[in-house]
């Protein structure tokens, strides 16, 4: 355990070049006074490490110090493989680098960790769209992923879904994310942080000029909280309705989840004849319509009174381009 930890932190040092014993201590969830030890060893074994005194301080390794020495287990050779994304590496023009990556990482591992990794790419695949979509065009991504590389600016013209529907804008890049198949750019627009949809950037311009990134920025959180926004602001109204268990469950597989979490959640107990009453969240009148015509006559809309009256004229027109069948005599 502690030759472990004391590889991570040789490791960290490397990586990060300067390092404080608290940095150390919470990056390898010991405490400080155990820092302070191992990096006593490790001077002791002879690994040129040394502390800079001062508020910028830390611990660092001598200049030009680097170990071969990486100590990676099966089980860290393994999800490395399993971390591989040759898709979406491809999409943002690194597809021959992780190509070579491997490769490298291949001829530099041990004859058993390689094979490991090889049986783990046999077993288990990442395919991240979901089912019946088609792949969103992305022609401007590798350059976007270049340029958040970078930190260089980027002019873009984007078509959005409000009017007026085509804006350009100049953005600072901080991040793309990939979710559900869809690519996404998280860019800073003045003092504010937004999201983009890439598949919806029509013309790109890549400045020379270069930009500070936030040093509190965390892509992580930021997301994590924007996806949490998104899905709260996007269903503004909701619609009452009756449906059958039967119908209740099978939203589960036709909607989206936050339509059919809610639904679940808010329905009452069955009548003698298996009807709920719930309610379900909608983004609009018309998305309601398209989204609850999928249960087809085993829901009723009840209000808004809006949706309702489309539901009317669509059994109407139903009823009319398939009349009653007409009772045949038995053969």
């Amino acid at each position: 355990m502690r030759a472990s930890r004391l590889v991570s932190l040789l490791l960290l040092l490397q990586t990060r070049r300067r390092m404080t014993a608290q940095e150390l201590a919470d990056a390898l969830e010991v405490s400080v006074r155990t820092v302070y030890r191992d990096v006593e060893s490790l001077g002791a074994a002879g690994v040129p490490v040394y502390a800079d005194r001062g508020p910028a301080g830390g611990y660092r390794l001598l200049e030009g110090y680097r170990t071969r020495l990486t100590g990676m287990t099966a089980s860290e050779a393994e999800a490395l493989f399993l971390a591989g994304m040759p898709g979406p590496a491809a999409e943002l023009g690194l597809g021959p680098v992780l190509a070579a990556a491997e490769l490298k990482l291949l001829a530099a591992l041990p004859d058993e960790l390689a094979d490991r990794g090889g049986r783990m790419r046999q077993r288990f695949h990442l395919d991240a769209p979901g089912w019946f979509r088609d792949p969103e065009p992305t022609p401007h991504l590798a350059a976007l992923a270049r340029a958040v590389w970078e930190d260089r600016m980027v002019e873009l013209r984007y078509r959005r879904w409000k009017t007026p529907r085509e804006v350009t804008r100049l953005l600072a890049p901080l991040a793309v994310v990939l979710k559900a198949g869809r690519w996404y750019l998280v860019a800073r627009s003045g003092d504010q942080l937004r999201t983009y949809r890439v598949a919806e950037v029509l013309d790109l311009v890549v400045r020379d000029e270069r930009f500070d990134r936030p040093g509190d920025f965390d892509l992580a959180a930021y997301w994590r909280e924007w996806t949490d926004r998104y899905e709260r602001g996007v269903y503004r109204d909701e619609a009452r309705v009756r449906m059958t268990v039967a119908a209740l469950e099978f939203m589960t597989y036709v909607f989206p989840p936050a339509m059919s979490r809610a639904a679940r959640a808010a329905a009452g107990e069955p009548d003698e004849h298996g009807w709920v009453h719930t309610r379900v969240p909608i983004e609009s009148v018309k998305q309601g319509h398209v989204e609850l015509l999928k249960l087809g006559a085993e829901v009723e809309v009840l209000a808004p009174a809006e949706l309702r009256d489309r539901f009317t004229a669509t059994a109407h027109a139903l009823a009319g381009l398939y009349p009653a069948p007409v009772d045949r005599p038995p053969a």
